[in-house]
């Protein structure tokens, strides 16, 4: 397990611009690839490709599967004409398979048995990778008709495989950016140093997940490892925030996605501990997934179904309003028994960004975003009576919930700026192509 880094590390200071003349971006074109698009809890992979699009970039985007939500955030208007959509199977990706089977059959065939065999030991995992081949293969030959010049995929799983299987058949350049689950799960963990070894370079979103990676990869491959935050949009974030302090009741706001690493379970129990204690309070739940309806019979079998509100996935718009009018932030994730643990979630990044304090644990890159006692509280992972003593704490204490909420907004300010992570971002992607000639 890699030594968690000291939450209060300098910022890093940032590199001298690689990218050389802004125009030169005019020439350039680039492949994202991502599981799904859009999707609503993505909003990092969105902004970032609106970022990038800002400085004249053109960036194409290619979704392994097309995500269809009711609800979608503004942004993706802007980046939908650029997105290539395929079916599972059609007469143009057979024309690309029998393409390269016949331009490269040696690394065509090694890629297919490569495939197989590294997802074979989950019938789940090699099924998807079974279904997502010949679109992969596809995607290749598009790339190399449209002359992208670097593929940035988002997550270590099947996307930095699209990735990696794109840059063997055609020689672009690719990278991609690890996240949290898509390293931490063991069953991701195989053939990440492949990945990683063929990769112009990998981008992690926190010191904890590239000491991680090193660690896994035998200490190899450091060089190419570049820490670059997400971030938050300061412009959306630019107006002075306003929040009840002194009104009832207490407001709790959890914005995450139903799933078991984020730990709702623990939030009940604390929230039923506060109710023991006398305390009127309500928490706002925000988000989609495959426990949803689990949480909301805990929360009735609770005797908590009049202090929990269960909205459904929103607009970045309607969480910014319920988080203005919140007390406090919570997150109590924590790593499943399969590995599975947070990155750096964004959505505790925006809570900061309005001036709440905020409640999560203490596992992996949270401690470089939140400082304890100074932009909230961390507690140990799965520990509903340390959420419930910090809840506590903060429900009494409107002062030390406001002094808290403005260290936290200078913080995120200072080091999870949006558009500054996306530009050192773009500059190594810039790099990248222009060594490789092929933009």
């Amino acid at each position: 397990m890699p030594q968690r880094p000291h939450s209060q590390t300098p910022e890093k200071p940032r590199p001298a611009s690689r990218a050389g003349d802004p125009n030169r971006y005019q020439d350039m074109k680039f492949a994202y690839v991502m599981s799904r698009f859009p999707k609503i809890s993505e909003t990092f992979v969105l902004y970032e490709i609106l970022a990038l699009m800002e400085k004249g970039i053109r960036v194409e985007v290619f979704p392994l599967i097309r995500e269809r939500q009711p609800v979608a955030h503004e942004g993706v208007k802007q980046v939908m004409p650029h997105v290539h959509y395929l079916p599972m199977f059609s007469a143009a990706i057979l024309l690309a398979h029998i393409y390269f089977l016949f331009r490269k059959p040696l690394t065509y065939l090694g890629l297919l048995l490569e495939m197989m065999i590294g997802s074979i030991r989950s019938p789940k995992y090699f099924t998807k990778s079974v279904a997502l081949f010949p679109k992969i293969v596809r995607f290749a030959y598009e790339m190399k008709q449209l002359g992208i010049g670097h593929i940035h995929a988002h997550f270590a799983t099947h996307p930095a495989f699209a990735g990696y299987v794109i840059h063997k058949l055609t020689g672009i350049p690719y990278s991609f950016t690890a996240h949290g689950s898509d390293i931490h799960k063991h069953l991701h963990r195989y053939g990440l140093a492949r990945k990683v070894a063929a990769a112009d370079f990998v981008r992690t979103i926190s010191d904890y997940n590239k000491a991680f990676i090193v660690e896994h990869c035998g200490g190899r491959f450091e060089e190419k490892i570049e820490m670059i935050h997400c971030g938050i949009d300061k412009q959306v974030f630019a107006s002075p925030p306003h929040h009840p302090r002194e009104t009832h009741p207490f407001t709790i706001i959890c914005v995450a996605s139903y799933e078991k690493v984020k730990g709702h379970a623990y939030l009940i129990e604390a929230c039923r501990k506060l109710k023991a204690q006398g305390v009127d309070f309500r928490c706002h739940l925000v988000g989609d997934g495959p426990l949803r309806e689990a949480v909301g019979q805990e929360i009735r079998d609770a005797g908590l179904g009049d202090n929990f509100i269960i909205h459904g996935p929103l607009k970045r718009e309607q969480v910014a309003e319920l988080l203005q009018q919140s007390d406090v932030k919570v997150l109590p994730s924590f790593q499943t028994e399969t590995g599975e643990r947070e990155g750096i979630p964004v959505a505790l990044m925006e809570a900061m960004a309005v001036e709440l304090p905020v409640v999560s644990s203490l596992v992996s890159g949270i401690p470089e975003l939140v400082e304890q006692d100074a932009a909230g509280i961390l507690v140990a992972q799965q520990d509903a009576e340390g959420l419930f003593q910090a809840l506590l704490r903060l429900q009494r204490d409107p002062e030390l919930r406001r002094r808290m909420g403005k260290a936290g907004r200078e913080k995120v300010f200072r080091e999870f700026d949006l558009k500054e992570n996306a530009a050192e971002l773009l500059e190594l992607l810039v790099l990248s192509a222009s060594k490789s000639g092929s933009h």
